[in-house]
């Protein structure tokens, strides 16, 4: 093992790790209704299989920010390692419902020990500007959605099996894997910040925290439990919907690229006051758009989506550092936590959504042709229209923590001047 800490390695390493979890993401989005055929599931069981990932993912994420000052970085990354590896092998071959669901959730494990450890790793590598270095490093989640959406669509024109796509994951995992082989990683900021456990643990009971705790599992589901179905609730609306899911996910990589730049201008809580606005305005307009209207609507959503998880993480690690591992560790998980709930509900809600537009149609003398595809569209609208609500919610939230910073305590919402 190298004795020095290679920080431009390890931060490359974790920005490959996170396209692959990106990738899982996208590619698991694309395959949604083939999933479905293929193993005879409704929309509730896909929902529950695709639940799985965030599961795994929110065990994870709470487990990795005690595990990290224990078993340390590397082996954290080694275990991520061997969960991407076993749950893209599994998944291909799997044969129904549970052998789908529990690789899903060894892909969903990977993936949480990637964010907690990689969190523990950039606050520790970057301690001056954390909230910058943290958005750097997550420009790789939109931008690793992209790059799975691209391949998802891609491949599917090619008319290659869905089997190709998930295969396609394992050299990147493989990339990201040797680059962290045999490498140095840095202590936690709070073991050399001399915080106890004890400490530590208290301070995640900081109303404060509390209150980013609830808003965190709201925002996660958003951006996460949205774009998660996106491309099947709009799969009608006359344009590849899975490339409305590339759409949106650009948008997030180049506003991530230029965080540090609206950083030094907009408070932290401003910028998730003004996030939340405007995920919602998008919301509520997809819940409406046709055709290519949709990508403006989608553009929007992307711009209100786009801060919304680096800039909570950030927000934590820099007010409430004395939370540690753990607490950034908790505040994914709780994000993960509202997205696995959510996803069987998510999918339930479309069903019923679905089923009643057929009604309507048919009662209305709608052409027997297009009759499928309109009900599809019709039950898709009315799904985000139920899910703008979250964000309606978190503007009151944010709108809240921005009076509240602003009167009580001025100094702690200057902007950040990474």
């Amino acid at each position: 093992m190298h004795n020095v800490i290679n920080k431009k390695r390890l931060f490359t390493a974790a920005c490959i790790a996170l396209v692959v979890t990106a990738m899982t993401f996208s590619i698991r989005a694309n395959l949604l209704s083939v999933l479905g055929q293929e193993f005879g599931l409704s929309a509730k069981e896909v929902g529950e299989v695709t639940s799985a990932a965030f599961w795994g993912f929110t065990l994870a994420m709470l487990l990795g920010g005690p595990l990290s000052d224990i078993i340390g970085l590397g082996r954290m990354y080694a275990i991520s390692f061997i969960g991407h590896i076993a749950g893209l092998i599994l998944t291909i071959y799997a044969d129904g419902y549970w052998s789908l669901f529990y690789s899903t959730l060894l892909v969903g494990v990977g993936n949480g020990f990637i964010e907690s450890a990689s969190y523990a790793m950039v606050s520790s590598m970057y301690t001056n500007n954390k909230a910058k270095k943290i958005n750097d490093w997550h420009i790789w989640f939109p931008a690793g959605i992209v790059i799975g959406g691209l391949t998802a669509y891609f491949l599917t024109l090619g008319s290659f099996n869905w089997k190709i796509q998930m295969a396609a994951m394992i050299p990147p995992t493989l990339c990201y894997g040797i680059l962290f082989f045999k490498q140095k990683f840095p202590r936690s900021e709070r073991i050399d910040l001399g915080i106890s456990n004890k400490e530590m643990i208290r301070e995640c009971f900081r109303p404060l925290f509390l209150f980013m705790l609830a808003c965190m599992m709201l925002t996660a589901t958003t951006e996460l439990g949205t774009n998660q179905w996106i491309a099947e609730l709009l799969s009608s609306v006359g344009v590849p919907s899975i490339l409305l899911l590339v759409f949106i996910n650009g948008i997030m990589a180049i506003g991530r690229y230029n965080a540090g730049f609206i950083l030094k201008r907009v408070s932290t809580t401003g910028l998730l006051l003004l996030s939340a606005i405007f995920s919602f305005i998008g919301l509520l307009w997809l819940g409406y758009a046709t055709g290519y209207t949709a990508f403006a609507a989608a553009g929007i959503f992307a711009l209100g989506i786009c801060f919304f998880w680096p800039t909570m993480i950030g927000f934590v690690s820099e007010n409430l550092s004395k939370t540690g591992p753990l607490g950034l560790s908790l505040m994914g998980g709780a994000g993960m936590l509202s997205v696995s709930i959510a996803q069987p509900y998510l999918g339930e809600l479309y069903d019923t959504q679905f089923m009643a537009a057929m009604t309507n149609l048919k009662e209305a003398g709608y052409n027997a042709a297009g009759l499928a595809a309109q009900a599809k569209l019709e039950g898709g609208y009315h799904t985000l229209r139920y899910i703008s609500v979250l964000p309606a919610i978190l503007i009151a939230a944010f709108a809240f923590l921005y009076f509240i910073r602003q009167v009580r305590a001025p100094q702690l919402t200057k902007p950040a001047t990474d």
